[in-house]
């Protein structure tokens, strides 16, 4: 009985679907507003299926590739895109709010829809840095100088999604394997590397709210100032962080139709919704990441508080497939080990 009742809500036998299904990562989060006029324009239940981080959600979805648990997946960014595409999960699609991107963000593969973008950055304590009579770090070389000797706190890039961003971020900079020396160079001058970045940031980083840490330096987002604003007990006028604009890796976050989903259209549809003003306009204050879409305006404490990098790394997505697990190894031996 459950399940003829689930395949009817889904559209089975021949019915019109009457739900969609969205499988994403923990972080993802819409507003009930936003939420509602969905639904309202479809006439579709939005189902939201989160399954962990976004290495987490795109392995339980290749495991179901072509029989999916949802319609359509949003989530998957440049460091697992080429698993994403090489592992038969998405149909093409090429949605009509596509001519609405701003340029960086045009001409994607035909089966993904970029959705948002967000920075992985260094992030400082302004506090702690005036206290103390230092520079605040201008750039990624600053960090290996001795005075800035057991201040910076990174996340493990085997586990955590910010770590590898920055570790992609010094693959960019300093090329392959030149990369390599520049780490030996932060592990010389006291970097602490630990799993994840609620680890990090709230409780190693001094900046952070309430946090018991004593590093003034750590990876985290270009859009965490703004959140110190934001979720400040007491209203603040200046954010108590800032973001290092140099070294800042870019991550774009896609979404795609599931290959053999159960609604097909519907997830399209919900593809086009998420590149309209009113989602995008959402974004930010929802998952404190940029819109890709052109001219849509940054909430007022962003504008402010935040940064946008002007020029931020990357790295193709192929070079990251195919060099992954070897860099991988070689940060541990040399940070870890």
């Amino acid at each position: 009985m459950a399940a003829a009742a689930l395949a009817a809500g889904c559209g089975g036998s021949g019915s019109e679907p009457t739900d969609v299904v969205l499988v994403t990562h923990d972080s993802f989060a819409i507003s009930k507003d936003v939420k509602a006029a969905f639904e309202r324009e479809t006439g579709l239940k939005l189902r939201i299926l989160q399954g962990g981080d976004a290495n987490e959600m795109l392995n339980k979805a290749l495991l179901t590739a072509g029989d999916p648990q949802g319609d359509a997946i949003f989530g998957i960014d440049d460091s697992i895109l080429s698993r994403a595409l090489s592992g038969d999960l998405l149909d093409e699609y090429r949605s009509p709010e596509l001519d609405t991107l701003a340029p960086a963000f045009a001409g994607p593969d035909p089966h993904v829809t970029p959705v948002d973008h967000g920075e992985v950055c260094l992030n400082y304590d302004r506090a702690w840095f005036r206290e103390h009579d230092v520079p605040p770090p201008q750039t990624l070389d600053d960090l290996t100088k001795p005075a800035y000797r057991g201040l910076l706190v990174v996340e493990n890039p085997a586990t955590s999604s910010p770590g590898l961003a920055f570790l992609l971020a010094t693959v960019a900079r300093y090329g392959d394997p030149g990369w390599e020396t520049y780490w030996r160079r932060l592990r010389a001058n006291g970097v602490l590397a630990v799993d994840g970045w609620e680890e990090a940031y709230t409780q190693q980083f001094s900046g952070a709210a309430g946090s018991p840490g004593k590093r003034p330096i750590v990876v985290s987002y270009a859009s965490s100032p703004a959140a110190e604003v934001i979720f400040a007990s007491k209203k603040l006028s200046t954010a108590p962080t800032a973001a290092v604009e140099d070294g800042c890796y870019r991550q774009v976050e896609y979404a795609g139709v599931l290959r053999g989903a159960h609604n097909e259209k519907g997830a399209q549809e919900l593809i086009d919704f998420m590149l309209s003003p009113r989602f995008q306009a959402d974004v930010p204050g929802s998952m404190f990441v940029y819109p890709v879409r052109a001219g849509v305006p940054l909430p007022e404490t962003f504008v402010r508080s935040a940064l946008v990098p002007k020029d931020p790394l990357s790295v193709p997505p192929d070079e990251i497939d195919a060099n992954r697990d070897r860099w991988l190894a070689a940060w541990t031996d040399i940070v870890v080990r």
